[in-house]
C-alpha cells in the first residue's frame, strides 16, 4: 500500500483515490521520536506549497530526515500578526500551506492561533493532521485520573505571578472544580514550580514526565513532596510535563465543606446565603449544591 493510500479515508481507499487536502493544514509532528510521524503528515509536508514553522532550521532537519524538499517560512510569536495578510493571500490563490510547531500539535502552547482565527473568519479552508502531544501522553502515563483534565501551558516564569495563578486554581477547586492539572515547564524552573504547587495545593499525588518518546524518557510518580526531594537530588533536564491530581481529602474550606458546616445549624436557604457571601459564588449555584447535599443526607 502506498503512503498516499494510507493517507486516504476508507471510502477513498475503496474508490482507489485519495482526496488531497488543501488550504491551511495544521500538521502534528513528532515530539522526539521520528517514527511517530504519520503517513498523512508525510503526504501533506511533501506536497504542500510552503511549510510555516517556528524555527526553519529545526523543521528543516525534520524534513531532511524524511527526504522532503519544500520551502519553509518562519511563523512565530513575534511575526505571526504581520504574516497573516500574506498567508491569507496565498490561501486565496489556492495554495496549500502546512503549519507545524517545533514539536507536537500546533497551537497547543505554540503559535498559530491568530492565523487560524483569521483564516476561519475569512471563510478559507482549515483542517488538521492529528498526532503526538506531550500533555496527553504524560496524562495517560501519569497514573492520575485522566478525566477531566485541564491543560494550562507553561506557568508564569516569575514566582509571584505563578503563585497567583496557582491560587486562582485552588480557589476554583474550593468552589467545586475537581480535575487533573497539566503544565509544561522548563527544567531550570521545575523545582521552584513544584515548591509552589506544594505550598498552594498541598502534598497530593503528582507526576513529572520527561523526554517523552526519546531515549531517556522517564515518568516520575509520587506526592509533590517526594518529587521535590527527587529533583533536589537529581536536577531535571530536557522537555518537562508536570501534573497534579485532584485532592483526595475533604477540605473544610471548599464549597462542600463550607456548606456541610453551615447546614449543620442552618436551613438550606440560609446556609446557601452565608456560603455565597463568604465565597463570592453566585447564590443560585450555591443553593443548588446546598439542596443536593441536604437531600443526600
Amino acid at each position: 500500500m502506498t503512503v498516499a493510500a494510507l493517507a486516504a479515508s476508507p471510502d477513498d481507499i475503496r474508490d482507489g483515490q485519495s482526496a488531497p487536502l488543501h488550504g491551511l493544514v495544521l500538521v502534528s509532528t513528532p515530539i522526539g521520536n521520528l517514527g511517530d510521524i504519520s503517513a498523512r503528515a508525510r503526504v501533506v509536508l511533501s506536497t504542500c506549497d510552503v511549510v510555516l514553522c517556528e524555527d526553519t532550521r529545526r523543521t528543516g532537519r525534520l524534513l531532511a530526515a524524511m527526504d522532503i524538499r519544500v520551502r519553509t517560512e518562519p511563523l512565530h510569536d513575534h511575526n505571526e500578526e504581520a504574516r497573516i495578510a500574506s498567508v491569507l493571500g496565498k490561501l486565496r490563490a489556492n495554495q496549500t500551506i502546512a503549519l507545524v510547531s517545533d514539536a507536537g500539535t500546533p497551537l497547543v502552547s505554540d503559535p498559530g492561533y491568530r492565523l487560524v482565527r483569521a483564516a476561519i473568519e475569512a471563510g478559507l479552508p482549515v483542517t488538521a493532521i492529528p498526532g503526538p502531544n506531550a500533555a496527553v501522553m504524560a496524562l495517560i502515563l501519569s497514573g492520575l485520573p485522566p478525566l477531566p483534565f485541564l491543560f494550562l501551558g507553561f506557568p508564569p516564569a516569575k514566582q509571584a505571578a505563578r503563585r497567583a495563578g496557582f491560587s486562582g486554581l485552588r480557589a476554583a477547586e474550593r468552589a467545586g472544580l475537581s480535575t487533573t492539572f497539566v503544565w509544561y515547564e522548563a527544567p531550570h524552573r521545575l523545582l521552584e514550580t513544584l515548591g509552589d504547587l506544594l505550598d498552594v495545593f498541598g502534598d497530593r499525588a503528582a507526576a513529572v514526565a520527561r523526554e517523552l518518546t526519546k531515549r531517556f524518557e522517564t515518568v516520575e510518580r509520587g506526592t509533590v513532596s517526594t518529587l521535590v526531594d527527587l529533583f533536589t537530588r537529581e536536577p531535571a533536564r530536557g522537555e518537562i510535563t508536570v501534573l497534579i491530581g485532584p485532592s483526595e481529602t475533604d477540605d473544610p474550606e471548599d464549597l462542600d465543606g463550607r456548606l456541610r458546616a453551615a447546614l449543620a445549624t442552618q436551613t438550606v436557604k440560609d446556609a446557601a446565603a452565608l456560603v455565597s457571601a463568604a465565597t463570592g459564588l453566585p447564590r443560585k449555584i450555591v443553593y443548588a449544591r446546598a439542596l443536593q447535599i441536604h437531600e443526600e443526607g
